[in-house]
């Protein structure tokens, strides 16, 4: 691992990781792959599936089959089914516990404010499969949308050069009760799920992790639909200090950099954890704090995405930490129970954009209507002040219509 030092470039470019994450030669692909899509349809996405996943399909083949989803069952375990229900049982708990209520406002003079909290309709959630097939993401993206009361789940998942989608991500998707499953990928995917074609419907918002061409294709469709955030490569931090076990730090770090890209940050007190981590992981890097006040500093301008604590008192510096995507508490909180199984998605922010992103929530799958009712005599109330701003405004219809009423 990399010591770094806080006076460094390196550092300071590891704080900005963002910007130097988009690439000029991707944004110009994607925004070619998108007027294509844009302009053809499932004619480029075919094409693009081609040249980039290998797979030749047909319009209809896009979509994923029954027969398809039946046949996976054959290749998955009564074990895997038990796990998995222990695995959702967690997931649907902890969002369940996020369900609002709508507010509402209401006053002797007839004003009634309210505030509806309404399901999308229809999500589009991207599963990636090139490197390795996210089994998980399924289960940690679906779950908190159907809590939500999202009526149609569709899910986009690239295929393998034979034109087949990974078993256990059909038989997970199906256990779900997801709507319908497509074999597209990249940034074709985006493309389709934001504008619809014949045979993908449009979506109201995309959810899921990607490679740099989704993230990009992503952000050139914000607008077209609603997006959760953008993502990069996985992140670990880990503040430790003397009391920390080396092993489990080594164990995490070298588990966080089985992810295309990841990152691995130490930062510690410890001069001794230094020399006890540093040759045993290839990659990262490690920052030395003076205290813990420094560590927790160093974290927040970093703002990654997964935050392991391994100091003796956990809670107390997970007190002070203002950006984190998740933080883990303890030797026995690992990172990969997050990733797995713990309850709370594993779609979280990255790039430092814990500093305004959260973690993927029950509110990202609804929205937001104000309701708004006022009598004769609570208009009469505001019809000054109304009349006064509009006046300032030069709208003057906008004062008529509050004037016509009292006529």
């Amino acid at each position: 691992m990399k010591i770094l030092t806080q006076s460094g470039q390196a550092i300071q470019k590891l704080y900005n990781r963002n910007k130097y994450y988009r690439k000029k030669h991707v944004e110009e692909k994607v925004r070619k792959i998108i007027e294509d899509v844009r302009s053809e349809g499932d004619e480029a996405v075919l094409r693009y599936t081609r040249r980039f996943d290998k797979a030749k399909l047909t319009a209809k083949g896009l979509k994923v089959r029954e027969s398809e989803i039946s046949g996976a069952f054959q290749n998955i375990t009564s074990e895997f089914i038990t796990d998995l229900k222990a695995i959702i049982n967690n997931v649907s708990l902890f969002y369940k516990k996020q369900i609002q209520k709508p507010c509402c406002v209401r006053d002797d003079d007839g004003i009634m404010l309210k505030e509806n909290i309404l399901p999308l309709d229809t999500v589009g959630i991207y599963i990636p499969a090139g490197t390795a097939p996210l089994i998980s993401t399924v289960y940690m993206t679906v779950i908190p949308a159907k809590v939500a009361g999202v009526k149609n789940v569709v899910i986009a998942t690239p295929p393998d050069a034979d034109g087949n989608i990974n078993p256990y991500i059909l038989a997970v998707a199906n256990l779900l009760k997801v709507s319908d499953i497509y074999k597209v990928g990249g940034a074709q995917a985006v493309a389709a799920l934001a504008l619809g074609t014949k045979q993908i419907p449009k979506v109201d918002k995309i959810i899921g992790p990607g490679n740099m061409f989704v993230t990009e294709a992503k952000r050139q469709m914000f607008g077209y639909t609603d997006i959760d955030m953008l993502a990069g490569p996985s992140e670990l931090a880990i503040i430790a200090n003397r009391y920390s076990n080396p092993d489990y730090i080594v164990a995490d770090l070298e588990a966080q950099m089985e992810h295309l890209g990841g990152l691995g940050v130490l930062v510690t007190t410890s001069k001794q954890i230094i020399k006890q981590v540093r040759h045993r992981v290839a990659n990262g890097y490690i920052i030395h704090a003076k205290n813990i006040d420094e560590a927790v500093a160093i974290v927040d301008r970093i703002a990654p995405e997964h935050l392991q604590i391994l100091t003796n008192n956990p809670r107390t510096v997970a007190n002070k930490v203002k950006n984190a995507g998740a933080i883990f508490l303890g030797p026995y909180s690992p990172t990969a129970l997050g990733d797995y199984a713990a309850g709370p998605s594993h779609v979280l922010p990255t790039l430092g954009t814990a500093r305004f992103f959260s973690g993927l929530c029950l509110s990202d799958f609804t929205k937001k209507s104000h309701i708004i009712s006022y009598s004769k005599k609570a208009l009469e109330r505001m019809r000054g002040p109304i009349e006064n701003v509009s006046t300032l405004e030069g709208l003057p219809k906008h004062c008529e219509s509050i004037q016509v009423r009292f006529k």
